[in-house]
């Protein structure tokens, strides 16, 4: 079984999980240079009014823009008190679904835990959320930037890892890696991944009757509807 490389996350889409619970063996990209506009520092949610990116603001490191350096230096600019802003507005958007209230003391602690490092903030919140899910993977980091080497149509490959991999941990194979880094993006024109592989299907969402299902948003818009039952839309 192939094991998947993915970007780190804010609070990551709902197919950022499907595409943990498919491989298992998942490789967080820790060694890229910084993407403004991406998962990297935003979630999306579903309001009463629509949907609603939360972004998380980071340093700019004085003269040069912090898209210079890599995802690992990256720190978190708490000059806003924005963490009780993003939390406020998944209260607001979800305090009427079912499982709201089973998850949320343990997001907001990671949300005002001020870790300094976004890659760091991030991990922490990607082993929470695949726990919440019901998620067997294990999460190892690269050692080096590599570019993909290949393309399997829309999905590229790394057939060659050389010294990407930090380390190959027990029970995980040496070989191909399903390169996803850039496949989930919030501006990615290809179809969804879990449309791809077959997976894409309505749940209950609070404000269903009011704006029919919306597809493509953070995973707590799963969790907090679906709760234990998430794992059945993933896998």
């Amino acid at each position: 079984m192939p094991s998947v490389l993915l970007s780190t996350a804010y609070l990551p889409p709902v197919e950022y999980f499907a595409a943990v619970a498919r491989y298992g063996q998942v490789w967080i990209e820790a060694c890229e240079t910084y993407q403004k506009q991406s998962y990297r520092n935003r979630c999306t949610i579903l309001t009463a009014n629509g949907k609603m990116n939360l972004n998380i603001p980071v340093k700019r490191g004085g003269d040069s823009f912090s898209h210079c350096l890599p995802i690992s230096e990256i720190e978190i600019d708490y000059s806003e008190n924005w963490p009780v802003r993003h939390f406020r507005a998944m209260e607001a958007a979800y305090m009427s679904s079912p499982f709201f209230v089973y998850y949320k003391d343990e997001i907001k602690d990671i949300l005002c835990s001020g870790e300094k490092l976004l890659f760091n903030f991030n991990l922490n919140f990607i082993k929470l959320l695949s726990s919440f899910c019901g998620i067997k993977a294990e999460f190892h980091l690269t050692g080096e930037y590599l570019p993909a080497t290949q393309s399997k149509g829309s999905i590229s490959v790394i057939s060659d890892p050389g010294s990407l991999l930090a380390d190959i941990p027990s029970g995980c194979q040496e070989g191909d890696i399903i390169d996803l880094r850039y496949r989930i993006h919030p501006k990615s024109k290809e179809p969804s991944l879990m449309k791809e592989w077959g997976k894409e299907k309505p749940y209950w969402q609070v404000f269903s009757a009011k704006q029919g299902f919306v597809s493509g948003l953070s995973i707590v818009d799963l969790l907090f509807n679906e709760g234990p039952n998430s794992i059945s839309f993933l896998q």
